[in-house]
């Protein structure tokens, strides 16, 4: 013990620096552990505290302050959140280079908790990491969605969204004109598509177990933004109250879960493989087979559904959503719209082979697309080994976000963009401009959305029979409508009532 003091006298320690020398050293372990950062990344943004990066700078309304950004730092540049660096890309050209140009380099998906805790480590297509699995997996459902007629032209779905669109207008013409949520009519039918592409069959409009259903899928969709402090400290789900998000996630998760296996269950009973009849007898005839798709179980089966369920009603039911908004707050472009759908389709239901004789109306769907592009950031994607982005070194397995907001309000290529104007989507002699420079709604390559041709097939139909068959108008007296909206996992309008005349 003397000699032990001795040392620390002669190096001049005492016991109380010698404790404060090692507080010191451990908090400079973790200073470097969480600010650490690899060489020649795109720079920080001002902002950025310890421990916490820019969590607090990217506030409620991120897609906002990464554009904002954008201006200040340019295409390219990095955000922490928590322990990890992210590169946000920004803009068309930065964009596309890293979705189309050089896809394969950016197809990765990043590690996330809450995320994959939802959807069991990727188990789907959309989670998944990049390799093998996730291109035969995505062939796969690729395929059976084009069998079962989500493509246009003969044995298409066409048929069944124009019956589910009639329920819609024959339910939305029961309140009379008088105000009314339209999300809950808007979210069945769009579901209800989705169903008969999954299960085969279709809810009633009012249906309890759609009900419950719904709001489960609403939950998840709320509470996982809400969460994610759980993704970036994962040690976090174990705190009371800041759990309660992440806790709500899960909760939410199980009961989608839970409906879709039972579905599964009652189609094993009466399963002939002979005839399949829709998604999920198309996957257990493959499960059965096990030689042509690795690895495929009743498990992922569950999760693909789930992505369906998420992809497919949340993103069109939130445009259709901002569709009718933007129509209340433009009647004069909701009365071109009319104009055109009475001359060309007149009283019987509009068609897809109709669309190239309805332009107006066509352009009106792509801008509510692009001044409220419902995936702001696009899903998360990672880098598949280490690459060059403008003079910057991105390491292998870097998250890197997309920010697709901003290109849809670029000035370069939409001039006055919050104005809401569907000219800019039509040529000089009044034709469409179906690929427009800055306008990727559904991401691109090997990550491009596999629901992309449904989602422009519904809301092209959902959209024009809406209009064919109703004026919206806001209720007298209500405050004015917002167009702010709200960035869960996509960016959803305000809650709103609107009336809708018949015409």
């Amino acid at each position: 013990m003397a000699d032990s003091a001795l040392s620390l006298e002669i190096f001049g320690l005492s016991r109380l620096n010698l404790q404060t020398l090692l507080v010191l050293c451990l908090a400079f372990l973790v200073a470097c552990l969480f600010l650490r950062r690899h060489r020649n990344l795109p720079p920080y943004p001002a902002g950025w505290w310890p421990v916490f990066g820019h969590l607090f700078a990217l506030g409620r309304a991120p897609h906002l302050k990464l554009t904002a950004w954008r201006r200040q730092y340019g295409d390219v540049f990095t955000v922490r959140l928590g322990m990890e660096d992210v590169v946000v890309l920004n803009g068309y050209m930065a964009v596309k280079d890293a979705l189309v140009d050089r896809s394969e380099l950016f197809a990765s998906r990043p590690p996330s908790y809450i995320f994959d805790t939802v959807t069991a480590f990727g188990k789907g297509v959309v989670t998944a990491r990049w390799g093998q699995g996730f291109k035969q997996k995505k062939k796969f459902s690729t395929s059976v969605l084009k069998t079962l007629g989500v493509k246009v032209g003969k044995g298409g779905i066409e048929d069944k969204i124009q019956e589910e669109a009639m329920c819609m207008c024959g339910k939305i013409a029961e309140y009379g004109g008088k105000p009314f949520k339209v999300e809950e009519e808007l979210r069945t039918t769009v579901a209800n598509v989705i169903f008969s592409i999954v299960f085969g069959n279709r809810f009633d409009y009012g249906d309890e177990r759609f009900r419950e259903l719904s709001e489960a899928m609403v939950g998840v969709l709320v509470n996982i933004t809400a969460g994610q402090i759980i993704s970036i400290f994962p040690i976090l789900r174990f705190v009371p109250y800041v759990n309660k998000y992440y806790n709500a996630t899960l909760e939410d998760n199980e009961k989608i879960l839970k409906f879709i296996r039972e579905e599964i269950s009652h189609h094993r009973r009466d399963f002939d493989r002979e005839n399949p009849r829709d998604f999920i007898d198309f996957c257990l005839v493959e499960v059965d087979r096990h030689d042509k798709l690795d690895n495929l179980t009743e498990d992922n089966v569950v999760y693909f559904v789930q992505e369906l369920f998420f992809g497919g009603i949340d993103t069109i039911t939130n445009t259709l959503r901002w569709g009718l908004l933007y129509m209340a707050l433009n009647p004069d472009v909701q009365n071109k719209v009319q104009t055109e759908l009475d001359a060309v389709v007149g009283g019987t239901l509009p068609s897809l082979s109709q669309r190239s004789q309805l332009p107006y109306t066509e352009a009106t769907v792509m801008e509510v697309q692009r001044v409220r592009a419902v995936l702001a950031l696009a899903v998360p994607h990672a880098t598949t080994q280490q690459v060059k982005v403008a003079d910057f070194d991105i390491p292998a397995g870097t998250q890197v976000l997309m920010n697709l907001y901003s290109l849809h309000v670029d000035p370069a290529y939409w001039p006055d963009p919050d104005r809401f104007d569907p000219g800019r989507f039509l040529d000089a002699q009044g034709r469409v401009i179906n690929k427009p420079d800055s306008f990727m709604l559904f991401s691109g390559g090997r990550r491009v959305c596999p629901g992309e041709q449904l989602a422009k097939m519904e809301l092209f139909l959902l959209f024009s029979s809406l209009l064919q068959n109703f004026t919206f108008k806001p209720p007298e007296g209500a405050l004015p409508l917002s167009t702010d909206g709200t960035l869960a996992i996509t960016l959803m309008p305000h809650p709103y009532k609107l009336c809708a005349i018949p015409r």
